[in-house]
Formats: structure tokens, sequence, C-alpha cells
């Protein structure tokens, strides 16, 4: 019987450096990749220099994305800064079942979706050092005008406070050990006496049945 893979779900309010995070988790050796899928999610923003359609994102019409929710498409969605974005059911559960784990990169309304709905979900939200480290990598990232900055800005305080809501929480001070720190999260779960009692059953079965014991 396959283990079912676990889902993960990473937040941060908006700069915090969460896709440089994973970017930094997906080339270290320490989770092997195999083992670990990353949800390519939906939105009907526009892309951002660099970014590429389906490996950053699914770039879809609003008409689209609305036609995908009523059809209940998605594990989650949300409203964010004037654009959605949603996870599709599709890209999540085939790779669960078949015992890969699932990191999601998502807002906090998503996450708290998701977290409401799936039980065994894991939350690790990632906090910038600092109000004003946050908003020198929004500046500096030169992705958005100024005035989405400052609506970012205005919102990220309460983004901040869900972190109540999450299992983990890193502080991201350096992206290379905040990476480190989320692959230790997603070993931690899969090494979990409860996940191996399977495994270790068929081992103990190719042990004779009595071992006999020296004398003392």
């Amino acid at each position: 019987m396959v283990q079912r893979g676990n889902l993960f779900i990473l937040s941060a309010p908006s700069g915090a450096g969460k896709s440089t995070v994973i970017r930094e988790l997906l080339g270290q050796e320490m989770v092997p990749a195999e083992t670990l899928q990353f949800s390519i999610s939906h939105t009907t923003r526009q892309p951002r220099r660099g970014e590429t359609d389906g490996r950053d994102y699914h770039f879809v019409e609003k008409a689209a994305f609305l036609e995908m929710t009523g059809r209940g498409e998605f594990l989650e969605w949300a409203e964010v800064h004037g654009n959605l974005y949603g996870t599709s059911q599709g890209a999540v559960e085939p790779f669960l079942a078949q015992g890969i784990d699932m990191l999601l990169e998502i807002d906090v309304q998503g996450a708290e979706q998701v977290m409401s709905r799936v039980e065994d979900a894991f939350g690790v939200f990632l906090v910038p050092p600092s109000y004003a480290e946050l908003k020198r990598r929004l500046i500096g990232r030169g992705l958005d005008d100024a005035a989405v900055i400052a609506r970012r800005l205005a919102v990220s305080a309460w983004e901040t406070k869900r972190y109540v809501n999450y299992d983990y929480v890193i502080i991201n001070r350096d992206a290379a050990l905040a990476a480190r720190a989320l692959a230790a999260i997603i070993l931690e779960k899969r090494f979990q006496r409860k996940r191996c009692v399977d495994e270790v059953t068929a081992i103990l079965a190719e042990f004779p049945q009595e071992i006999p014991l020296d004398d003392p």
C-alpha cells in the first residue's frame, strides 16, 4: 500500500521571499526532487518580467478562471490585490495519491481554505525580518508600481498576524537558511513513527520469530 504524500502550504506577505525560498529548496539535495512536487497555481494577473506560463503560474483570463471555479476544479481560490489565484485539484491529488509530497505556495486566504478542508495539511508561514526589509524587497525587485507596492504593504500587517494559524514559522533573514528550515520540516513529517509502521512491520516479518539468546 502506497503511503499517501504530505501536503505542505507555504504562505507569507507579498515580498517576504516565498518564491526565492522555494527555488533554494528545489535546488538543494536535502529533499530528493522526485519525492516533492511544487504545485503551479492559476492566476488572472499578468506575467511579471521573467515569468513563464506553466512554470511560474498558469496565466488565464478571468472568464476561464471563473468557469473553473464554477466546475469546482479548485482546491482553493481567492482574490488577492485585485487578481484571482487558485490551486486546482488536479494539480495536487494525483501526486499525493502516489505518495509524493506536495508544496503549495499560496496566500493566507487560500491557505486557510486548504487547512480547513484538509485535516493533515501542514502550514508554514514565512515572516520578513522587519517591515523596513519587506518594503526594501518590494521596491528593489522592481516588479510593481508605487500604487501596487503601497497596497501590498497596507495589508502586510494583517497577513503577518495570520501566522498564528500555521504549524511552523520561518523568519526569512536568509533565503538559503530558510530553505533548509523548510526542508527540515518536510523531512521531519516523513519520518514520523506513524508513517513508518507498514515499512517497519514488513522488515520485522523477515526476522526469525524467535531469536535464541546466549546464556548469560
